[in-house]
């Protein structure tokens, strides 16, 4: 009895040596893992992992990892968003207990190890936003106790596995977009019976939406869209009955949207935008899309009227119907969608059931709005003063090409949060009002192609954030102010097209952060300044047609930036600047119609990229140059320049055989020391 006893108790001892000693095996097995991955880490910029994943301590007190609180092994790997560069070692997939990894937003580079795609306990893997590589149709998904699958934004290739789902039983949330994939959407998607989320936009697939798709009634998301999927939509989609969000937007997908798309209960959110689909809206879109909180069909063929149901739809914050061939008046009870942050609604045939656009008055209820966009349909009225009531959180109002007729009401300074405001191309008439001087946060104003008169309101000068200003074809007069130096956010000014008179302020030419300035087609006087030197980040000039006089200012020269410059039908005289040769980016430029003379610079031939020359009609003499961009140019650039001569292309009298002056001195020379040498 008592060596039975005996042998018990040593049969014990051995079984938990041995345990021990697994234990002890297995943590060294993990240990030397992630050593193999920190020797991988080629880049840490918290230098964190050099100090704190060394051998001398417990793995388990490292940066980024959870063990097991029983047998000590490791069953998490979080070291996302440390913005490492590193690759993955194989001995990775060596950590045998582990059911978390993850790796995003760092630097990931190279192929992922196919040891991780055999990682049995693993179920959650995420690898969002790297550079890893590789073709995903090499890819074993052999992980049975996966969950959730990411690699979402990096530069995987190739086409999705055709057994994708063949070893991934359990896996609900499947993350593939932003790469590089393209082919087909495997039918054996549909093998994922518990897959609730399926993200793959942003991709090059084509082919057509497999029907098979209908069978995973566990889908809460499916995302498809920014790819070049065909064909229509299937109506099997339908069959999801948990379907809580449907993008498809940015395809070739086309046909009718099948009605029961459009009567899915369960959807909060359906984008097809920028497709060719096509249909009416439901008469009752409250109750066939009861729970729709953002609703975007843009950019496709839809059309009929937009029922006044869907202002029922009171769970509704973003609505895009721009783009189609919708037709009617916009409800006025729009006011009722009291959640609504966006409506778009530009470039339909919509009109409204007043002049005085009463819908506008409806939408004051919109505590929320934060973008209106009408632009392009044929509204035919007036800006109701009550637009001042829109909502103070609305930063985008957008109302161009709409058939606006009278003057733009001072309530429209109410607006304190505006960023941008948007009325061109209307028959806006009267002044522009002074109460803008309100809208503090404006970043752009586009008042263009409408009939507004009077002078430039020294009040826009006091706009420090506007970074746009296009106030371009109407009838603005007087002189362009000298406060505008104020506007010292100010990127693009637009004036051109008309009546401004007197010089261009020499205040100006202190913006020195403009790219795009075009005074062109008014009454401006007076030279150039050789301040326009200043300008250094210009891109584009236009002053045209104006009756500007003097020299051209050589400080032009020092625009690298510059790539398009119109000084046509002006008064200008003197030579083209010897500078214009540094002018390394210009594509554009326009002289003609002017009093410009002396010759055609030859440093002028090394301006690459210059496709398009206009000298027109000058008073420019001498040999055009004939090296360089200048084979390209035709007659048409150098016509009216009766003292010019060259090619016979050219159109232009043939150059005399005379020596020229700068030979004829050197030729002086060299007789002179033939001369001494002889003596």
């Amino acid at each position: 009895m008592l060596n039975i006893v005996l042998n018990t108790k040593i049969s014990i001892l051995c079984l938990v040596v041995a345990a021990a000693a697994a234990a002890s095996s297995n943590i060294t097995t993990d240990q030397q893992a992630l050593l193999a991955l920190k020797d991988h880490i080629t880049y840490d910029p918290t230098n964190l992992f050099a100090h704190n994943w060394t051998s001398n301590t417990s793995v388990c007190t490292w940066i980024g990892i959870t063990c097991d609180v029983n047998s000590h092994r490791v069953t998490a790997l979080d070291i996302s968003q440390f913005n490492l560069q590193v690759t993955i070692p194989p001995q990775l997939g060596n950590l045998s207990s582990l059911t978390t990894l993850n790796l995003s937003h760092n630097k990931l580079s190279g192929s992922v190890p196919s040891s991780i795609y055999t990682m049995h306990t693993l179920k959650f893997l995420d690898f969002t936003d790297n550079q890893l590589s590789g073709s995903v149709s090499s890819f074993v998904f052999n992980m049975s106790s996966i969950l959730d699958i990411r690699l979402t934004n990096n530069r995987l290739s190739g086409e999705l596995p055709k057994n994708i789902c063949n070893y991934l039983p359990y896996l609900k949330a499947l993350f593939l977009d932003k790469n590089m994939l393209h082919g087909k959407i495997p039918s054996a998607l549909s093998k994922c019976k518990q897959l609730q989320q399926l993200n793959l936009q942003f991709n090059n697939l084509s082919g057509a939406i497999p029907k098979e798709i209908g069978n995973l009634t566990m889908l809460k998301g499916i995302d498809l869209g920014y790819n070049k999927l065909h064909g229509e939509i299937p109506h099997e989609i339908a069959n999801l009955r948990n379907l809580e969000a449907l993008v498809l937007g940015m395809n070739n997908l086309v046909g009718v949207v099948s009605a029961i798309i459009f009567n899915m209960s369960s959807l909060k959110v359906l984008i097809l935008i920028n497709n060719s689909l096509s249909r009416s809206l439901p008469s009752r879109i409250d109750l066939s899309l009861p729970t729709i909180e953002h609703l975007n069909l843009a950019l496709n063929r839809f059309s009929g009227t937009i029922p006044s149901s869907i202002t029922n739809a009171s769970k509704l914050s973003f609505l895009e119907l721009g783009g189609n061939t919708f037709s009617g008046i916009i409800p006025n009870t729009i006011g009722n969608l009291r959640n609504l942050e966006w409506l778009g609604l530009a470039n339909n045939s919509l009109t409204s059931s007043t002049s005085k656009l009463s819908f506008l008055s409806s939408l004051a209820n919109c505590k929320k709005l934060r973008s209106l966009n009408l632009i392009g349909n044929p509204l035919d009225g007036f800006l109701p003063s009550s637009i001042g009531n829109l909502s103070m959180s609305l930063k985008i109002l957008l109302i161009s090409n709409c058939s606006i007729i009278g003057n733009i009401p001072r309530a429209i300074g109410n607006l304190s949060n505006l960023l941008a405001l948007a009325l061109e191309g209307n028959k806006l008439t009267g002044p522009i009002p002074i109460t803008f001087a309100r809208l503090q946060k404006l970043q752009g104003l586009y008042l263009p192609f409408n009939k507004l008169v009077g002078s430039f309101p020294d009040e826009l000068c006091h706009l420090a954030r506007l970074a746009e200003l296009v106030l371009l074809g109407n009838k603005l007069s007087g002189s362009i102010p000298s406060c505008l130096s104020n506007l010292t956010s100010l990127r693009s000014l637009y004036l051109g097209s008309n009546r401004f008179t007197s010089i261009i302020p020499s205040t100006f030419w202190s913006l020195k952060d403009i790219s795009f300035f075009d005074f062109s087609s008014n009454f401006l006087v007076g030279p150039l300044s050789l301040d326009i030197g200043n300008l250094k980040v210009l891109v584009r000039i236009n002053l045209s047609k104006n009756n500007l006089s003097g020299d051209i200012p050589a400080t032009i020269g020092g625009l690298k930036d510059l790539q398009f410059m119109d000084l046509a039908y002006n008064r200008l005289e003197g030579p083209i600047p010897e500078s214009f040769g540094d002018l390394i980016s210009l594509e554009v430029l326009n002289l003609s119609n002017n009093k410009i003379s002396g010759s055609i610079p030859t440093s002028m031939e090394k301006l690459f990229y210059l496709r398009d020359l206009n000298l027109s009609f000058n008073k420019l003499e001498g040999e055009i140059p004939s090296g360089g961009i200048f084979a390209n140019f035709t007659a048409e650039s150098f016509m009216g320049n009766v003292l010019l001569c060259g090619l016979p292309k050219l159109q232009v009298q043939p150059c005399k055989l005379s020596t020229p002056r700068k030979e004829r001195k050197s030729r002086k020379k060299i007789l002179l020391i033939v001369e001494w040498e002889w003596e």
